[in-house]
């Protein structure tokens, strides 16, 4: 399926493994920050290592901005504390995740949590991508009405086929 993204960022997302304190589990994974651009190292390369916390470099994923999200994105600026969503798929391989996606935009974040498996996390936005989406708003964001419907009153005739007693035998 063809993209409809107007623009495209390159991040790199880096996530934590930590020691479990758990009988059924060795380590607790979540994504703890992105990159700016597009890093030279391999995906699943370490980064930095503490006593019980390891930093990966998950590997490379792409934002996609619409123009049809610039109400969430200006929203998500507007927060204070602008966030990019990265969620991460179980795979049955030597590496634990794969980079399922990374968005700016808040609902499509909440929306990547429905799947029970997958783990989702908001992360800080770094300044580089924020001064990206407030450009790319700028640009493409259509201040739309808000609209209220209004209601109709149903149809007579189709409101007397109901269970009144002109309709029972």
């Amino acid at each position: 399926m063809k993209s409809t993204a107007l623009a495209c960022i390159t991040v790199g997302v880096v996530v934590e493994r930590r020691k479990a304190t758990s009988a059924w589990v060795d380590f607790l994974w979540r994504p703890v920050s992105v990159l700016v651009g597009s890093p030279s190292a391999a995906p699943w390369t370490p980064l930095a290592a503490e006593a019980e916390t390891t930093l990966f470099f998950a590997g490379e994923a792409v934002i996609e901005l619409h123009r049809t999200e610039t109400i969430n994105y200006r929203d998500n600026l507007a927060s204070g504390a602008p966030a990019l969503w990265v969620a991460l798929q179980p795979v049955a391989s030597e590496r634990p995740y794969e980079i399922l996606a990374v968005t700016a935009d808040p609902a499509e974040g909440e929306a990547l949590t429905d799947a029970g498996n997958n783990l989702v996390e908001a992360v800080p936005m770094p300044p580089e991508i924020a001064e990206v989406v407030v450009r790319f708003i700028a640009e493409h964001h259509v201040e739309r009405p808000f609209l209220k419907r209004q209601r109709r009153p149903a149809e007579p005739t189709l409101a007397g086929r109901g269970n009144g007693p002109e309709n029972r035998e």
